[in-house]
């Protein structure tokens, strides 16, 4: 796979260039993205392309700030405390999402497609009206490749390789509609922007960003993995092929949940659960100490080699996160519910011999 692979070679070189474009030219491809929409690639993953948005981005309108977990919360904060813009922040708890209908979308709005961290997603796009004033900036990193994203009615989306196709990090994707680019060509902000996050030069999107021209020096070799991961994907169906796997693998786990009231989804509404970060809790009168409980099931589960870094995130209520992502073979997730079962039962055992 690697015999084509122009490692050691300048990503400004013309084989350099070309794997790049190829890269976004199957990105377009696979999650259908509009011919008027740009797509680069961009420095510092996911992260680096929300904040080449929100910095390049805010600051034009008001600005309405969506988040349900950790990460989030982290736009907000940076929204807030560093932008130093007012705005308005709507928060919903772990295992819920915010009422919509509360969103100003006269103003720019901010907002995360699927929380990672919290196993909650945005179901649809109904909600955010086509003849809205404000531009959408949506971080799709856990969505994008296993979820219907309605384009027409998002201006900025980003995501990172690593996250659905399971690819080699770093990198981020920054996808813009043709409203982002009006105001990116149109808006100066107040502050000053490092020389990663600039888009423009001279008034006019440096074009080259979207046709494989990177900001900074790229890995081949993660492009190369990425290129590996988009060709697979074009195999097994294509995004809806994707999209089918990452169900397939979510229902698994909700299954096994209806069938053993011990465990539940963090999710409260089943129309917003994860299909990708499938977050569960334990519920069970004989566990005093959750934390404690759920870390031990994630180690036992760890040490038999089962289910690895499986443990709810630092921020998120105790339980376990299982990635059900579309290069999961459902059968994999399938044979890891038993071991749960038996992790959960041996640990419910510990608490017994220690009464």
């Amino acid at each position: 796979m690697l015999a084509d692979a122009p490692l050691g070679r300048s990503h400004r070189a013309a084989v350099g260039k070309a794997k790049l474009k190829e890269a976004i030219d199957l990105t377009r491809e696979i999650l259908n993205v509009p011919a008027d929409y740009r797509i680069g690639i961009v420095p510092a993953s996911d992260t680096g392309a929300v904040e080449m948005a929100l910095w390049s981005l805010l600051g034009a309108r008001g600005v309405d700030m969506v988040a349900w977990e950790s990460f989030g919360e982290g736009w907000v904060t940076d929204v807030v405390k560093q932008l130093k813009l007012k705005a308005n922040v709507h928060v919903a708890p772990y295992g819920e999402i915010v009422d919509f209908a509360k969103v100003n979308f006269d103003n720019d709005v901010v907002f995360t497609w699927n929380g990672t961290t919290s196993g909650v997603r945005l179901p649809n796009a109904e909600v955010i009206p086509a003849d809205r004033q404000g531009l959408t900036i949506c971080d799709a990193t856990s969505a994008a490749f296993a979820m219907e994203l309605d384009w027409a009615k998002l201006d900025v989306v980003t995501f990172s390789w690593q996250k659905v196709l399971g690819g080699e990090g770093a990198h981020g994707m920054l996808i813009l509609s043709p409203r982002a680019v009006e105001r990116l060509e149109s808006y100066v902000p107040a502050w000053p922007l490092p020389k990663i996050f600039r888009l423009t030069s001279k008034g006019k999107l440096i074009e080259g960003i979207f046709v494989g021209e990177t900001i900074n020096t790229p890995s081949m070799l993660a492009v190369e993995d990425y290129l590996v991961a988009l060709k697979w994907a074009k195999s097994v169906g294509g995004l809806a092929g994707l999209v089918g796997r990452a169900q397939a693998n979510a229902q698994v786990v909700w299954d096994f949940c209806a069938a053993n009231a011990w465990l539940v989804n963090l999710a409260v509404d089943p129309a917003t659960a994860s299909t990708t970060s499938v977050c569960v809790k334990f519920n069970d009168a004989r566990i005093a100490d959750g934390e404690a409980f759920a870390k031990a099931v994630a180690k036992r589960l760890e040490k038999a080699g089962v289910a690895l870094d499986v443990g709810a995130y630092r921020d998120a209520p105790a339980g376990l996160r299982i990635w059900c992502g579309s290069t999961v073979e459902t059968s994999d997730v399938q044979a890891l519910m038993p071991w749960i079962a038996h992790a959960f039962y041996a640990e419910i055992a510990e608490i017994a011999k220690a009464a």
